[in-house]
């Protein structure tokens, strides 16, 4: 007696996604015979096509399965997943919808399908939605924002619009760093250098802002006169004056005395010039100008910044000097200045063995150091200061 068999679908659309895999419906559906009974642990055969607009509409995909039931009369089969007969189902584009699952089964295992049977895809695994939904045309509902996007009709040639922050970036045409100045406003920025800082690409337009110290080199016009002498780190060092301060005057105040201004090197001369007057002060001056004296009293403005803290230089200070003369010489008249003379230069370091009537001076035609008299000797001045 031939036995009849019925369909009964109980869980259908669940999706499985798996890693370089094509995507995939998980599809179940149990087996009866003609009595209503199981027909457990049996091999069937299986027809799924995917038809578009009704239950009798156009297969847009077909696939065949053999399969096992389990003891229940169990059948399940990964659609996406059996033998294609034509189609493809990742090329399905599900917003054309609706959608039907038509089976035809054959218990026998083969392909002598008798059991026929269709259902409505009520719901889309998302993922496979999402997959073509965004190949057709959408309408925008929901996605303004207070700074972002206005909603509309997305076509392949249409646009959306901008509102508040962002059509103020779209707006900004200045290159440089945007900064939020208030809701829905941005403006251009740059970092600008400090006293002691350098700033490289301060607008950013061509990579990273760079933020580095201020460094100085022999030679350079910078801190009121010509830098001629710098230290390890090229942050700190020496300028003098583009100009003398005289061409010939005397070391002394008026009376001799041994002051102590006996400190040398890199400088020095600042303490050495402030222990000069305060020595002669004491021990008496009689008004009249002196090396010591014409250095303190300097004031020059350069770049509209005042300088004012001049000193006579150290007997070092002017070896540094004279080492250099050449390209203090060369920057100096660049910039309305003079050249150093060929004869002595005033030092403010004292002569050691006789300090009291002599202080050390330096020739500038040999470079050679000598031991002037104080009140006789009129030398050349030319200040310098420390930065």
């Amino acid at each position: 007696m031939k036995k009849l068999f019925t369909l009964s679908v109980i869980a259908v659309l669940t999706l499985s996604v798996f890693a370089q895999a094509p995507q995939k419906m998980s599809y179940q559906a149990v087996i009866r015979n003609a009595s209503g009974s199981l027909v457990g642990n049996h091999g069937v055969g299986m027809k799924i096509s995917i038809l578009q607009g009704s239950a009798t509409g156009t297969a847009v995909y077909v696939e065949t399965h053999t399969t096992t039931t389990n003891a229940n009369g169990l059948a399940t089969i990964e659609i996406g997943g059996g033998s294609i007969v034509s189609g493809t189902f990742t090329g399905i584009n599900w917003a054309s919808g609706p959608y039907y699952i038509k089976t035809e089964t054959d218990p026998a295992g083969g392909s002598s399908y008798s059991i026929t049977g269709a259902s409505q895809i009520l719901s889309v695994p998302y993922a496979l939605y999402a997959k073509t939904a965004g190949t057709g045309n959408g309408t925008v509902t929901s996605i303004a924002t207070n700074n972002g996007i206005t909603g509309g009709t997305i076509t392949t040639t249409g646009t959306l619009g901008l509102t508040g922050q962002a059509l103020a970036l779209h707006n900004l045409t200045t290159s440089g760093l945007v900064t939020r100045t208030g809701a829905g406003t941005f403006t251009s920025r740059t970092i600008t250098e400090g006293t002691g800082i350098n700033i490289t690409n301060g607008n950013g337009v061509s990579g990273n802002p760079s933020i580095s110290a201020e460094t100085y080199s022999v030679g350079q016009f910078a801190q009121g006169g010509i830098v001629f002498w710098v230290d390890a780190t090229g942050q700190h060092g020496l300028v003098c004056a583009k100009s003398d301060q005289s061409s010939g005057v005397r070391w002394f105040a008026g009376t001799y005395c041994k002051t102590q201004a006996l400190g040398d090197g890199p400088m020095a001369g600042e303490m050495n010039t402030a222990i000069i007057i305060a020595s002669q002060a004491a021990i008496g001056d009689d008004g009249a100008t002196y090396a010591a004296r014409i250095c303190n009293e300097l004031k020059i403005t350069s770049n509209d910044k005042k300088y004012g803290d001049w000193y006579l230089p150290s007997v070092e200070e002017l070896e540094l000097m004279y080492q250099n003369k050449a390209v203090i010489n060369t920057r100096a008249v660049a910039n309305g200045g003079d050249n150093f003379s060929t004869g002595q230069y005033w030092s403010s370091t004292e002569y050691g063995p006789n300090g009291k009537n002599y202080a050390w001076a330096r020739h500038f035609a040999t470079g050679g150091a000598t031991g002037a008299q104080k009140n006789i000797d009129y030398f050349s001045v030319r200040a310098v200061r420390s930065f």
